[in-house]
C-alpha cells in the first residue's frame, strides 16, 4: 500500500484535497491511504521517518509562518524517500521551473486556479501514478490481485508464504512476507489460479514452495522463510519431498 501525505496551510483547502483523494483512492480501488494531513512540514517530516517506505507527498509551496517551504520540505522528503512520489500543488504556477533547481523530479505541478482543475490534477496524479506502479511492476514480478473490501490489493506472487483457510467460513488468509489480510475465496479455486508453484500441502493450507525453508517431518510441520509456520497432511510428506 502507498501513503500519502499532504502538506498545506489553509485548513479548508487541505479539507478540500484530502477529501478528493479519498474520493478517488475508494472510486477507483488503489492500493492507498491518506495517512496525514497537515501545514506543518515538520510533523510530515516526523510522520515519515516514523513509518519509511515509498510515499505519495502532496505539498503547498508556501507554507506560511513556518521555517521550511515545501521546496526544502520536498528536499528532506527525497532524502528519506528517494523514490516517492512528489506532486506540488500551489497558487503560483511561474514556480514550477524551481522544483528542476532543486533536484526535486516532482511528478507534476498542480495549480490551485480553481476547485475544479485542482481536483482533475489530484485526481491526475493518482492515476498517474497507479500506472507507473503497474509498469514497474510488470517488468520483472507477477502479482496476486484480490479485492479486500473497497481495495484492490496486488502483492507479489513470490512475497507469498501461504494461504490459510479459516475454518467453517469462507474466508482466505494471506500471510505474505510484509503482509497479512484475508479475503472471501477458496482454496480450490486459488489452487487452480496460482498454478505448480503452490500446493496444498494440508486441507486448510496451500504453501508457496519456493517459500519452505524447513520440513518438520515428526512434527509435521513447515517453516517458511520469513519464520511462520503451518501443518501439512500425513499423505503430502512424499509430494511435498520430491518437489522441494
Amino acid at each position: 500500500m502507498l501513503t500519502i501525505y499532504l502538506c498545506e496551510d489553509e485548513e479548508d483547502i487541505r479539507q478540500v484535497q484530502r477529501e478528493c483523494l479519498e474520493k478517488q483512492i475508494l472510486i477507483q480501488g488503489y492500493d492507498m491511504e491518506v495517512a496525514l494531513c497537515s501545514g506543518r512540514p515538520g510533523e510530515i517530516l516526523e510522520a515519515v521517518k516514523a513509518a519509511p517506505g515509498r510515499g505519495i507527498y502532496f505539498l503547498d509551496v508556501e507554507l506560511k509562518g513556518e521555517e521550511m517551504d515545501g521546496f526544502a520540505l520536498g528536499r528532506e522528503i527525497r532524502r528519506l524517500d528517494p523514490r516517492g512520489f512528489i506532486v506540488y500543488v500551489t497558487a503560483y504556477g511561474n514556480l514550477a521551473f524551481e522544483t528542476f533547481r532543486y533536484h526535486l523530479e516532482a511528478l507534476d505541478y498542480i495549480v490551485k486556479e480553481s476547485r475544479e482543475k485542482m481536483e482533475e490534477g489530484l485526481s491526475r496524479s493518482l492515476s498517474v501514478i497507479t500506472e507507473r506502479m503497474r509498469a514497474e511492476q510488470g517488468e520483472s514480478r507477477e502479482f496476486f490481485s484480490v479485492k479486500v473490501m473497497d481495495v484492490v490489493k496486488h502483492v507479489p506472487i513470490n512475497e507469498i508464504m501461504f494461504f490459510e483457510a479459516a475454518p467453517g467460513t469462507h474466508r482466505i488468509a494471506l500471510h505474505g512476507l510484509n503482509d497479512w489480510f484475508d479475503f472471501i475465496g477458496s482454496l480450490r479455486e486459488l489452487e487452480g489460479q496460482l498454478g505448480k508453484q503452490f500446493l496444498r500441502a494440508h486441507r486448510a493450507y496451500l504453501v508457496n514452495l519456493e517459500q519452505i525453508a524447513e520440513l518438520d517431518l515428526k512434527g509435521r510441520e513447515l517453516r517458511m522463510k520469513n519464520g511462520e509456520r503451518c501443518l501439512f497432511a500425513r499423505n503430502m510428506k512424499g509430494a511435498l519431498l520430491e518437489r522441494m
